[in-house]
């Protein structure tokens, strides 16, 4: 399947924030790409503009592409709950984000890898689909096979705590519990979702 695989730091600095994380470059650099990125003259962005960079931001920091990003936002439109706050929820459910939450991997990428060569179960069965959506009361696990690979062990190791309200981990068994869908308030993704909510009602 097409992923993006080009420069990260050049998209974050597009962004103007690391969405993919820790980033040195970024850190040196926090300014637009391009021969014009440090000018204070850049032209003003249109309302179209805003909202379609707050879209491309979205895809970008989740890595989902244009067809996978519309069908979720057509499941959100249809769901119950506001819309926009509904497309992150099921942004977050991901399995692969869910990994990336747990602090199985370092980044969504790794998570997305990790999910694809079959080293996580959910309720105990493997599943290979990263865009799998995660139910509240669902067991996302490390295989038994791949609990010793050292990708894993040194993701875990920087991450111990508990950082997130809505998942559950348990460091001996190398299992988290998926306690519940997160409130807007608990997503610590800066994304404006009421832009790309109307974008897509134009």
């Amino acid at each position: 399947m097409a992923r993006y695989r080009g420069p990260k730091s050049k998209i974050a600095r597009k962004f103007g924030e690391p969405i993919f994380g820790p980033d040195k470059v970024f850190e040196h650099k926090n300014f637009p790409p391009g021969m014009h990125g440090m000018s204070a003259r850049r032209r003003k962005k249109s309302e179209y503009g805003l909202q379609l960079k707050e879209k491309q931001k979205a895809k970008y920091t989740y890595g989902v592409l244009e067809k996978q990003f519309r069908n979720l936002f057509k499941k959100a439109s249809s769901s119950k709950g506001i819309t926009g706050e509904v497309l992150l929820q099921l942004l977050e459910s991901r399995l692969d984000n869910v990994v990336y939450r747990l602090g199985i991997a370092k980044s969504r990428a790794a998570a997305r890898q990790f999910v694809g060569h079959k080293h996580i179960t959910v309720n105990n069965q493997i599943v290979n689909i990263p865009s799998y959506q995660v139910k509240p009361g669902d067991i996302v696990g490390v295989r038994e096979k791949s609990k010793s690979l050292e990708e894993i062990t040194s993701s875990l190791h920087l991450n111990r705590s508990n950082r997130y309200e809505w998942l559950e981990w348990d460091g001996d068994l190398m299992v988290g519990k998926f306690l519940n869908l997160p409130e807007r308030e608990e997503i610590p993704e800066n994304i404006k979702e009421q832009l790309i909510v109307e974008l897509y009602s134009k």
